[in-house]
């Protein structure tokens, strides 16, 4: 095979429909757009609009709260931990910090900081340390013979400080 040679298989790519060229080719006079009226000609946008009536979007009530500076968290399995352990990815000798979790590879950014789910097996005696843990993870590492130390939130702040 040359470089010259190299061509898509066959029906890779689909011809474009090619409208308003007569009434043989199944796509002549209204190019598949119906007959008259506004959506008929060019530059219509009318998404939403109801002929002038109040659209149904702006008839519904509004409801509800959406936070404009929401937490979000690196997210932290138990069984994930225990795979981390049982590959020699964390050293359980100390407390397993943040860093030692990234450096494990169990998430790829800190985002506002790590919450500890209960999800999974753990059976390591461990010590550690995050911003966030559920009630069910607690239990289970502290089941196991652990501690959990929670942190406060790593707000832009608080990262400044700690460098």
């Amino acid at each position: 095979m040359k470089l010259n040679e190299i061509r898509d298989n066959p029906g890779a790519r689909k011809q474009r429909m090619r409208v308003g060229r007569g009434i043989g080719s199944g796509k002549g006079k209204t190019a598949g757009r119906g007959v008259k009226g506004q959506t008929s000609r060019t530059g219509v946008a009318m998404k939403g609009f109801e002929g002038g009536q109040m659209p149904l979007h702006r008839r519904l009530p509004k409801r509800g709260f959406k936070n404009p500076f929401p937490k979000s968290y690196a997210e932290v399995n138990l069984g994930r931990l225990q795979q981390a352990i049982d590959a020699g990815r964390l050293d359980i000798s100390g407390p397993i910090t943040t860093e030692a979790l990234g450096r494990a590879g169990l998430f790829t950014r800190v985002r506002d900081g790590v919450r500890l789910l209960g999800k999974g097996e753990l059976t390591a005696k461990i010590e550690i340390e995050v911003t966030g843990a559920s009630a069910a993870a607690v239990a289970a590492v502290e089941r196991a013979g652990g501690s959990v130390t929670i942190l406060g939130a790593a707000t832009p702040e608080a990262r400044e400080t700690a460098e």
